[in-house]
């Protein structure tokens, strides 16, 4: 059963997109529900990722492999606690402190402020309701989460792309080089589900519906203004259209952009609060940049060309500029203009942002993942031979994956 190709923008606000539960799939002579296919597809990918990540922590064990990142818990599953698990641990377990920790200099050093609370508190409720322990519930709602955002993917794609592209872009998903990070105790899987869901409603035109979604996303990672910045561009562009753009949906429209900014912006405000300091949120943040550029002060839209600065000289700083200057091209092309301008209001927000904001080091792998939505780019995924190609070369770079952000570095 195929779908119909739609610009939500350009189309009926009375549009009803199919759901998911009724689709089907012709495989042989039987018709089976998408649904199941998602499920199928998601735990397949899961067990090919647990054999990966189990293969890693063998090797890293058995060969006294120092970079491997342990915290001091043993055993496989204190492995998938690697990382920034120990900060979430933290939180799950004793929340945020009150004062933030300082060396002899006076310099603030990595603390649990620098992230956010809505994963660890779910993990939390689920330790209290079942009495696991934080490594076994974190995994949990890190795989539970994982399916729901696959499925809240392919709800998204199912909105401008056909039924066949839309599965492909989710199982894509599935089984991408990064996909590791849904199963570790990490916050990936929690915020990749409500950032897609607050897409997919505001491609459907439910502005008020995006607003749980939105503010849930901004309490679970950084990167939610960028839906906030998203839903303003969409909003522009069907009043320079000139689109029924009737003032109830431009009230509901305006009030998500608010509420959803409001909440991507509360955090640092809340931690100021609590700790007394008014910069205590970027100081913690910043005492992961001094790693690679020792102590130095925010400002917004400077830390690519301030990393690229810091190892190259003027030749990163022109390295950046022409990065960005390519990404500006290839948002321009004929073919990428496919994926819809609801869609490209996101991708080229959330760019916006991880460029006004975030150090470009090996992390930022992970920080891509929310862009995700162009995997249902047509291209990838229009003939067997592309669907096959493209599903290969991500399996295929799963391993590498893992080594390089896993073993070696932190995600």
């Amino acid at each position: 059963m195929s779908t119909k190709v739609v610009d939500p923008m350009l189309g009926d606000s009375r549009i009803r997109f199919p759901s998911p539960l009724s689709l089907r799939l012709r495989i042989g002579r039987r018709y089976v529900p998408t649904w199941v296919i998602l499920l199928v597809g998601y735990g397949l990918s899961r067990i090919l990722t647990t054999g990966l990540l189990a293969g890693a922590w063998a090797l890293a064990s058995t060969q006294g492999w120092t970079i491997a990142h342990f915290d001091g818990n043993p055993g496989f599953l204190g492995y998938l606690q690697s990382w920034d698990g120990p900060y979430y641990r933290q939180v799950a377990l004793h929340g945020y402190p009150t004062s933030l920790p300082a060396d002899s200099a006076g310099n603030v050093e990595k603390n649990a402020w620098a992230f956010l609370p809505l994963y660890p508190m779910i993990v939390r409720a689920i330790m209290a309701v079942t009495g696991l322990d934080f490594a076994v519930a974190g995994v949990l709602v890190a795989l539970v989460f994982g399916a729901a955002a696959t499925f809240a993917l392919h709800r998204l794609l199912l909105q401008r792309f056909g039924s066949t592209t839309a599965l492909w872009g989710a199982l894509f998903f599935c089984f991408g080089p990064m996909s590791f990070v849904l199963e570790v105790t990490y916050a990936e899987s929690v915020f990749l589900f409500f950032m897609f869901c607050a897409l997919a409603a505001m491609m459907s035109r439910r502005y008020l519906v995006m607003i749980p979604f939105g503010v849930a996303a901004a309490f679970a990672h950084p990167g939610a203004l960028a839906l906030a910045a998203a839903l303003g561009i969409h909003g522009l562009v069907r009043l320079l259209r000139r689109e029924p753009f009737p003032v109830r949906s431009i009230v509901s429209a305006v009030t998500a952009v608010v509420v959803i900014a409001a909440a991507g912006l509360a955090w640092p405000l809340i931690a100021s609060a609590v700790t007394g300091d008014p910069s205590g949120y970027f100081k913690s943040e910043l005492s992961w940049w001094s790693d690679y550029l020792g102590r130095v002060h925010f400002f917004p839209f400077t830390p690519w060309f301030l990393f690229a600065g810091h190892y190259w000289g003027l030749v990163g700083i022109l390295l950046v500029i022409a990065v960005l200057a390519g990404f500006v091209w290839w948002m321009t092309r004929r073919s990428v203009r496919a994926l819809g301008t609801d869609l490209l209001a996101y991708t080229g927000s959330y760019v916006a942002y991880l460029v006004a904001v975030f150090l470009p080091q090996q992390s930022l792998f992970r920080m891509l993942l929310p862009l995700s939505p162009l995997l249902g780019h047509p291209t990838l995924s229009r003939t067997p031979t592309r669907r096959g190609v493209t599903l290969a070369v991500s399996i295929l770079l799963q391993p590498v994956g893992i080594l390089l952000f896993w073993v070696i570095w932190p995600p």
